[in-house]
């Protein structure tokens, strides 16, 4: 069963957080959803529960307030605007593609455009999320395993993807590269993948909280990508 409420009181990316850390704790709670723009919560329950359940787990800064939508009408709004939240993403990848394209079109070397293909896509990706480097380190831990266990990691996660596409672009130390984004993206992709079995609500840190995209097949697929360019590309210089 999923519930739209109103959530008053919240004024930032933390505050976010904090409303769906302290609703997904609340037993029968199964996956929450927490827009700040629009001051909502969808919340998905196994079992009914009361206003003042929801109120008392929440902090006392924060007030929850139910609102009603027609089951059919939020079942469309929810996917107009997962592929609206969605569109930043796929624009994003198009542009690096076709970047990556044009330095390696002529003449063609398909080992040259992963390589700068997963350059590019460190650099982009890593900008967005300074733009908010506390805010992308709490929705970063929401999934990722080892965040979850170290939350510094979450801190210094996008000066790693920095790093490492520097080294794909400048083709330096690209075994160790090669190596560091597979063992980095496979432990988030593990974390992705159980967001999406478990059928949870949340926001993706891929490209920060500048861009509010929700944790879709969409954010498997693009690390998988990765990961396939960078296991292909590891066997290919060995062999």
């Amino acid at each position: 069963m999923t519930h739209t409420y109103n959530v008053t009181g919240m004024t930032c990316n933390g505050c976010k957080a904090s409303v769906e850390k302290a609703l997904q704790s609340i037993e029968h709670v199964t996956a929450v959803s927490v827009n700040l723009e629009q001051a909502e919560a969808q919340i998905d329950l196994s079992k009914p529960i009361t206003i003042q359940q929801l109120q008392d787990g929440l902090p006392s800064k924060f007030t929850i307030s139910k609102t009603e939508v027609a089951p059919n009408v939020l079942a469309s709004v929810e996917v107009k605007s997962q592929w609206k939240q969605l569109f930043p993403l796929f624009l994003i990848f198009g542009y690096i593609s076709a970047a990556a394209v044009l330095l390696n079109y002529k003449p063609w070397n398909t080992a040259s455009f992963m390589l700068d293909f997963m350059g590019l896509f460190y650099i982009v990706f890593s900008f967005f999320k300074f733009l908010d480097l506390k805010g992308f380190s709490t929705s970063f831990k929401m999934y990722d395993p080892l965040a979850k266990a170290i939350p510094q990691y979450g801190l210094i996660y996008p000066f790693l993807e920095l790093a490492l596409g520097l080294l794909f672009l400048t083709r330096m130390q690209l075994p160790f590269a090669l190596g560091a984004t597979i063992l980095i993206l496979g432990i988030t992709t593990i974390g992705v993948t159980k967001a999406l079995l478990d059928k949870k609500a949340i926001q993706c840190a891929c490209l920060g909280t500048a861009l509010k995209l929700p944790m879709t097949k969409a954010t498997f697929i693009e690390n998988t990508i990765m990961l396939i360019m960078a296991v292909w590309m590891l066997i290919k210089m060995y062999n």
